[in-house]
This record gives structure tokens, C-alpha cells and sequence, in this order.
């Protein structure tokens, strides 16, 4: 029982400290895969890359500790931080400090979700997600992920635009406008010696020596290279006029945002006071649909401005004081000797500090990380935004566990383990919550990582506890060492890890399984591209399509025409092209008996009553009817009479013993009679063919002629 609460403890059962050499060795190893790529995956969902570090930070541990899997290694992934990204963006400004504060809260929700369903035993729920969905919605995730790199690549910087292909056309045309070349060979290069250091070792922490190599170039070529100067260096009166307007805009923006907010207020107190069609309620939305208009006239302008002054390129005139004045490209006084570079002003979403104007005459790098482990702290709890990422919070949850106990599955199928679903659920549930507790936004198992972990050699689930330790120590004493990173390398590493994403097969697959789930898995592909960034759309779509078509299956279930076959087996006459008898209808319904689908089963009957005019015996086969409801068994019952009444007869035969306990307590079996019961078809073919066959021209009957009926079965699939 104590195991059960603290799966950790089984651990220690025969361990020695061999196995925690092995142990350590691949935390480490893990470690070493993990760092890079969690600060990379936090600028994925909109935070800054240190953020990853704090999500690397509690949750492998916690995961290891209450999950069921010893090799699942748990933390920031790709599209776990693609997902949460498009969450917040409708709430906050990535980056922001209320962006990070939902972010946190997010896991926090997704945390209590994964833990309920896990102490519950839902697990099962999953299912939802069908693999034909997760596939397409995966693939097209990569792409988004890949592309959303590209800015970071060719160092141009746009807005985003409401759909994820306009910003990616953005990007191209600012491209072509403008790259920096430095750190496109960056990130060029990056990812050239992480594919081929992979391609030569697999066992090689090609990511880590990627990020060493490149964050020492940039130290020693001095890649990095930002001045700030106060905005009368700029000597171009337009675009000082620019820079006065853009402040201005935003600033009207944020008075806007804050008297939309006063007024929603007054909007929720007279709703509570007067009710919903109160006048003076009224007079409120409208205020605030006015604002919010207003509000996105602002932002327009804003967008504009703001794409107006990035778009400026700079030459820098040194000054006798060792300053710099800056002219727009040509405009520079005749003669006068630049420094070399192109300089671009660096814009956001704030209001820009004219006195220290930020000028980047370089790449852009990581930047100066916070020394030290987070302080440990209860988020935020507002409710009201946290009933608006629930919908995206069960996502995230149903995502991230798919992706994790399909990992876990994998590897226990490898190392003969016992996995338990549930418990898994438990274990990612507290990393989430937990991890909250230290700054984490979601996380789920990582099917690198885990890779990583099992070839490693990791024995349990220590070793994930000595990942968590490795952060603790880079978070202490070596975070100085990240500053010159290179943005451009954590978008290479995003983009060598979403490879694996990619699955093409997965499609060709699903419709060589059945057309209809390959249909799927393309719309969902399809959608989740175009609504991008609202993921959420595209896999909605792919799960309501599978439900539709789950019950479309289940409304219309195959009805089978049976017939002797030449090895003795009853099976589908159409399939096989087999002869029916013309008084004896054989057939077989394949699925349970209930509402949805009651009235078929009449339907078909009626059919073939019309299309068989020599009829007389309709033998139902029941072996594939599973279960039968009320509206299953009232619908079996107006069967029999109609079809009886009209002069017809019916029997079944291989009745399951659930069904049968139904019919007995309705009374049904009565009304069938239990001489129009059999064991076996070929029992009912026995009895019922002299009668059925009185007076035939038929010269030969298939369900006789062709086998002695002490050798006939119903086959299997027929």
C-alpha cells in the first residue's frame, strides 16, 4: 500500500550501487540534452529562455518520483510549449509579466486535471484523442514550431499576425528586406553540427556541444552588440517623429486597455445589482465595445509604426568622444567614416525609453539570467482567467499525457516494466503542480530525452532526480556562462528536435487502415495549419470528426448476407461472392443492439423481405451482438411480429449470455420461442431447411449442398 502511495520506494528493492552509478550517469547524460533545450522551448512558449530552466528544474524529479515509468524523462516539450503559447496569447503580450503569471497558472490547472483523472482512474479518457487526430495535428504542429524559428534564423523581427501563415510571410518579406548574415550562419551552423554529430554518434550530447561551440564564437567575435544612446543620436528628425508617435500609440493603448477594464468592472457589479438588460448596463458594454475599438484602431497604428521603424537600417559615424550618431543608410555626410555595421532600433510592445534608446548592431543572445533557484511561491489564483484556459488546460493535458505514456509504453515494452496509466497520470499531474510551486509553465514526458535515458541505461527513476540536481547546479553557479547564447542556436535546436515530429507514413497508414481515418488525420493536418495560431480549432475539429464518424459507424452497422463457403464457414456472401440460399436468409449483425442503431436492424430485414421473393426463414446470427439496450430489445421485439405477421419466420442462434439474460427478464425470449433458439447456425439450418424448402424449385441449396452441416461454423471475420 505505502509503495503504491510513493512508487519511489520500490527503487531500492535489490539496488546496488552499481545501478546508481548507471543511475547518475544518466541523469547526467539527460542533463546535458535537457538544459539547452528547455531554455529553447521556453522561448517556444512565449517566456524568456530562463524559464525554461525552471521548468527543468522540479518537474523531472516529481514525475519520476510519483510516476509509474523508471526511464519517462519529464519537462519542457516542443508542442506542450507550442500549445501553451497560443493559450495565453489572447490574454497577454508574450513575455510580459502577466504572460508569465498565466503561464504559471496554466500549469497549475493542468496539474489539477492530470491529477484527477489520475486518482479518479480516467485515464481511459484519452482515448478521445485518436491516433489518426494526434498524427495530423502532430505533424502540422512541427511545421508551426519549425516556422515560427525562421525569425529567429535570418534575425528579423515582425509582429504577429492574426493567422500563423501571414506572420511566417512577414517574416520572408523582412527577409528579403533585411538579414543579418552573422546570425544566419549561427544558426545555419548549429544545426549542421547537431545533425551531423547525431548522424556520427547518436551517444554524443551533440545539442550541448552545439550550444558550447557556438556560445563561445559569439563571446570572441563579439556577436552580440547592442549601445544605448539617447534618441537625440539619431540624426533623422522623421524618424524621431516616428519614435514621439509610437510611444504615444502605445501609451494610449495601455489608458484604453485600463478604462475597458474599469468599466468591465462596473459591467459585472450593475449585472449582479440591476441584472443583464438593466439600462444602465447597456450604457456600460457599449462603453466598453467602444473602447475595444478604439483600442484595436490603436493597435493598428501601433503595428504600424512599429514595423515602419524596424524596418529602418542605420550607419554608425564615431564621434571624438567615442560616441556614435546614427543616419539612415545614404543619408550619412559626404566623407565621413562608418563603423562597419548595420544598425537596426530595437522595438517592442512597451513604450521605447528615449533617453536609453536600444540600437542592436548585432545578433541576438540569451541575455542576462537570473543567478539562483526561483523563489518557491504560490501563483496567483484568479479564477476568472482560470476558467478561460481550463478548455485549453484539458488539452494540454490530454496532449501531454498521450505523448507521455506513449513513451512510457515504448520503453516498458523494451525493459519488461509494469506500467500503470493512472499512476502515470499522478506522477505528470504533481510535476505540473509542483513545478508551478517553482516558476514552471507545463510540461509533459519527453520522447528525446526518454530515448536519451533508456540508452543511457537509467536503472530508475533516480536518475531523472540527478537531472533535476544538474539544473540546480547550473542555475547556481553557471548561468554568467549562457549570456552570449545566440537566439538563432535555441531556434536550431528547436528545429533538430521537431524533425522527429514530422511523420508522413502516419498519414498512408491511417488511410491504408480505413480511407475515412486517413480523411481525418488530413483535415485535422489541414486545419490545425490554417487556424494557427488557434491550435485548439484544429484538433477540435479532428476529435469531433472522429466522434461523428464513430457514431455514423455506430448508427449503421454492418449487416452481413451469409452463405456456405467451400471450408465450411458461414461467411459474408457479398465479400466473397457466395451463392444465397433463396428461403433462408442468413444474417449476421456486427455490433451491439441500441438506440442509435435499433431501427436498422429492422431496416435491413425489410430489405431483404423485398428483395427475396422465394423468402420464407430469416436466421439472424447474434454472435456479434454484444450488448442490447431497451430501445435494442423493443425493436428486436416489433421484428419478430412484423415479420412473423407477415407470413415469414425468424430464429437466432449463437445468442451471448448477456443478451440472453435481457431477453429473459423482457420476456422477449418467449415471445421468440425457445424452439427458435440454437446453440450453433448449423443447428438452426438443420431444423429449419425441411420446412423452409417445402415445395421448392430451388435445385440445390447452397447452405447443404456444399458441406455436411456437422462441419459448419460461422468464420471468423467472414
Amino acid at each position: 500500500m505505502l509503495v503504491r502511495l510513493l512508487p519511489f520506494l520500490g527503487w531500492f528493492r535489490n539496488y546496488s550501487a552499481s545501478a546508481f552509478r548507471v543511475d547518475a550517469i544518466a541523469g547526467i547524460t539527460v542533463a546535458l540534452v535537457l538544459i539547452p533545450q528547455s531554455m529553447a522551448y521556453a522561448q517556444l512558449a512565449g517566456l524568456p529562455a530562463y524559464y525554461g530552466l525552471y521548468a527543468a528544474f522540479l518537474p523531472p524529479m516529481i514525475a519520476a518520483l510519483f510516476g509509474s515509468s523508471m526511464q519517462l524523462a519529464t519537462g519542457p516539450v516542443a508542442v506542450v510549449s507550442l500549445m501553451t503559447s497560443a493559450s495565453l496569447e489572447p490574454l497577454a503580450t508574450a513575455g510580459s509579466e502577466a504572460f508569465i503569471a498565466y503561464a504559471i497558472l496554466l500549469a497549475l490547472v493542468v496539474g489539477i486535471f492530470q491529477l484527477a483523472l489520475g486518482i479518479l482512474r480516467l485515464g481511459l479518457v484519452v482515448n478521445f484523442l485518436s491516433h489518426p487526430v494526434v498524427n495530423g495535428f502532430t505533424n502540422a504542429a512541427a511545421i508551426i514550431i519549425a516556422s515560427s524559428q525562421l525569425s529567429k534564423m535570418f534575425g528579423v523581427y515582425v509582429d504577429k499576425a492574426e493567422h500563423h501563415y501571414e506572420t511566417i510571410w512577414r517574416v520572408i518579406l523582412a527577409a528579403f528586406d533585411y538579414t543579418h548574415w552573422p546570425t544566419l550562419v549561427m544558426g545555419v551552423g548549429a544545426f549542421a553540427v547537431m545533425y551531423g554529430l547525431k548522424r556520427l554518434n547518436p551517444k554524443i550530447p551533440y545539442v550541448l556541444v552545439a550550444v558550447a561551440v557556438a556560445t563561445l564564437v559569439s563571446w570572441a567575435t563579439g556577436f552580440h552588440h547592442d549601445a544605448r544612446v539617447d534618441m537625440a543620436a539619431i540624426m533623422s528628425p522623421e524618424v524621431r517623429g516616428q519614435i514621439s508617435e509610437f510611444n504615444h500609440e502605445v501609451r494610449r493603448i495601455t489608458e484604453l486597455g485600463d478604462a475597458r477594464a474599469q468599466v468591465n468592472q462596473k459591467v459585472q457589479q450593475v449585472t449582479q445589482s440591476q441584472g443583464n438588460e438593466s439600462l444602465e448596463g447597456l450604457k456600460l458594454k457599449q462603453e466598453a465595445s467602444l473602447d475595444t475599438a478604439l483600442i484595436e484602431l490603436e493597435k493598428s497604428k501601433a503595428h504600424h509604426l512599429r514595423t515602419t521603424l524596424r524596418d529602418h537600417k542605420f550607419v554608425g559615424v564615431p564621434q571624438p568622444d567615442g560616441g556614435l550618431r546614427f543616419y539612415l543608410e545614404g543619408t550619412q555626410p559626404t566623407g565621413s567614416q562608418t563603423d562597419g555595421r548595420t544598425w537596426r532600433v530595437k522595438v517592442g510592445n512597451r513604450p521605447l525609453d528615449t533617453a536609453k534608446l536600444t540600437m542592436m548592431g548585432g545578433g541576438a543572445v540569451v541575455g542576462e539570467i537570473p543567478p539562483g533557484l526561483p523563489t518557491l511561491s504560490i501563483p496567483k489564483l484568479d479564477w476568472g482567467v482560470g476558467l478561460q484556459l481550463f478548455p485549453y488546460a484539458i488539452i494540454i493535458s490530454l496532449l501531454g499525457f498521450m505523448e507521455a505514456i506513449s513513451i512510457a509504453k515504448a520503453m516498458a515494452a523494451k525493459t519488461g516494466q509494469r506500467l500503470d496509466p493512472n499512476q502515470e497520470l499522478i506522477g505528470q499531474g504533481l510535476a505540473n503542480i509542483i513545478g508551478c510551486l517553482g516558476k514552471s509553465y507545463p510540461v509533459s514526458g519527453s520522447f528525446s530525452r526518454s530515448a536519451v535515458n533508456l540508452q543511457a541505461g537509467a536503472f530508475t527513476g533516480l536518475s531523472s532526480v540527478v537531472t533535476s540536481l544538474m539544473v540546480v547546479i547550473v542555475l547556481l553557479f553557471f548561468t554568467p556562462l549562457l549570456y552570449n547564447l545566440p537566439q538563432a542556436v535555441l531556434a536550431a535546436v528547436i528545429m533538430m528536435a521537431v524533425v522527429g515530429l514530422i511523420n508522413v507514413t502516419g498519414f498512408v497508414h491511417a488511410w491504408r487502415a480505413q480511407w475515412y481515418d486517413g480523411a481525418i488525420s488530413i483535415i485535422t493536418f489541414i486545419c490545425t495549419l490554417a487556424y494557427a495560431p488557434h491550435l485548439d480549432k484544429g484538433i477540435m475539429i479532428g476529435v469531433v470528426l472522429s466522434l461523428l464518424m464513430f457514431l455514423y459507424k455506430s448508427m449503421r452497422p454492418k449487416v452481413a448476407a451469409l452463405a456456405m463457403h467451400n471450408d465450411c464457414a458461414l461467411r459474408d456472401a457479398e465479400h466473397f461472392q457466395l451463392r444465397q440460399c433463396e428461403h433462408v436468409a442468413v444474417i449476421r449483425f456486427d455490433g451491439p443492439l441500441f438506440f442509435a442503431n435499433a431501427s436498422f436492424l429492422e431496416d435491413q430485414i425489410d430489405e431483404r423481405i423485398r428483395h427475396m421473393p422465394n423468402l420464407k426463414h430469416i436466421l439472424v446470427v447474434a454472435n456479434g451482438i454484444n450488448d442490447i439496450d431497451a430501445s435494442g430489445e423493443e425493436a428486436l421485439s416489433l421484428v419478430i411480429d412484423r415479420v412473423r405477421s407477415a407470413g415469414y419466420d425468424i430464429s437466432f442462434s449463437h445468442i451471448k449470455e448477456g443478451v440472453m439474460d435481457v431477453m429473459q427478464r423482457t420476456h422477449l425470449l418467449a415471445k421468440i420461442g425457445e424452439d427458435h433458439i440454437y446453440p450453433l447456425a448449423a443447428n438452426a439450418i438443420a431444423a429449419i431447411h425441411e420446412s423452409a424448402h417445402r415445395d421448392s424449385r430451388e435445385e440445390s441449396c447452397p447452405l447443404t449442398s456444399v458441406c455436411p452441416l456437422d462441419q459448419v461454423h460461422v468464420g471468423e471475420g467472414a
